[in-house]
């Protein structure tokens, strides 16, 4: 038992060593085996990576959106005039303005009615839309919003792109020493000034488009109680029956008015057949009575040659009797 026993201590001191001697060669190596160093990114990634404040700045930018705001408002009104009124004061107050205004009065043809295109700050158009339940009833209400963002940020990088590009050519042309890197520079910098005034002008679009919501409020005359329930006395009945014939008597007047010119017409074209008609016959009468001249003419001579004999005999008949009795 002794004897195991020393030999277990003696593995035992052995082991202790033996770990030992790996420790010192790792320090004399300058390494250390419990605690490792950190690995170290390369240069262009670190300068990649966002640090956490400015990760959180672009998460905000990011998260923000974009949005085109249209829609179209339906109401109805008792004088829709006012009501248009009404609604123009309230963008006003609103902050934003009115593109185009259109009313029509009320007229014996047509009910009285306005129109109004307006562009309210994106922000306050659902509140304001919902304020016009007090201006007349809402009929209908349909809205549309698209997300631009995309569109504004691509629009926003080509812009800083071509800004930081036209710098650096302002810079060439004012450091140029030749004629021909000079001329280069300002054909290049004439290509990217128009480039990137085309660009700001579509964002600055985009900019008025999200900010300002686009609305069509149509305003129409609330509709009366039908007028099929007759009078209910006397009184309202000659009324009536008086309003009736005048009505009428301006629609007879009114369609004698269109008649006159129109019977004048059919009277010209009256006229103008019966001309033709007796200038047809006339001709015809007088056709007719050339063509008989010749048959009657003969028949006349001969009854004249027939009265002459008889006349000559009765006349040689009369002297012979006077010579006999002579």
């Amino acid at each position: 038992m002794r004897k195991l026993a020393v030999l277990c201590l003696g593995l035992t001191f052995l082991t202790t060593a033996l770990v030992g001697c790996g420790s010192d060669e790792s320090v004399s190596d300058g390494t250390s085996l419990s605690s490792p160093t950190p690995a170290v990114a390369p240069p262009g990634l670190r300068e990649q990576a966002p640090s956490p404040a400015d990760g959180k700045g672009q998460g905000n930018e990011v998260s923000t959106r974009k949005e085109v705001v249209t829609g179209s408002v339906d109401i109805t009104a008792h004088d829709p005039i006012a009501a248009a009124a009404t609604v123009a004061d309230r963008v006003r107050a609103a902050g934003g303005r009115i593109d185009s205004r259109t009313e029509q009065p009320d007229t014996e043809d047509n009910d009285p009615a306005a129109t109004l295109t307006v562009r309210v700050p994106g922000d306050k158009t659902d509140a304001f839309i919902d304020g016009l339940g007090g201006v007349g009833e809402v009929t209908r209400v349909s809205t549309n919003r698209e997300d631009v963002t995309m569109q504004w940020e691509d629009l926003d990088a080509k812009i800083k792109a071509l800004q930081a590009s036209v710098d650096r050519l302002r810079a060439l042309i004012a450091s140029a020493t030749n004629t021909a890197d000079l001329i280069a520079a300002e054909n290049a910098l004439s290509s990217r000034q128009g480039e990137l005034d085309s660009l700001t002008a579509q964002k600055r679009r985009l900019d008025d488009q999200v900010a300002l919501s686009s609305l069509t409020i149509d305003i129409t005359a609330t509709e009366t109680e039908t007028e099929g329930s007759g009078p209910d006395n006397f009184w309202d009945g000659l009324v009536s029956g008086w309003n009736s014939l005048v009505d009428w008597l301006q629609d007879a007047i009114v369609f004698a008015g269109k008649a006159i010119p129109w019977l004048g017409f059919l009277a010209v074209l009256g006229v103008l057949g019966w001309g033709i008609a007796r200038a047809v016959r006339w001709r015809g009468t007088s056709t007719r009575s050339h063509g008989s001249v010749p048959v009657a003419g003969p028949a006349k001579s001969e009854s004249a040659a027939a009265v002459e004999t008889a006349t000559s005999e009765e006349s040689g008949k009369s002297s012979g009797t006077k010579e006999s009795g002579e």
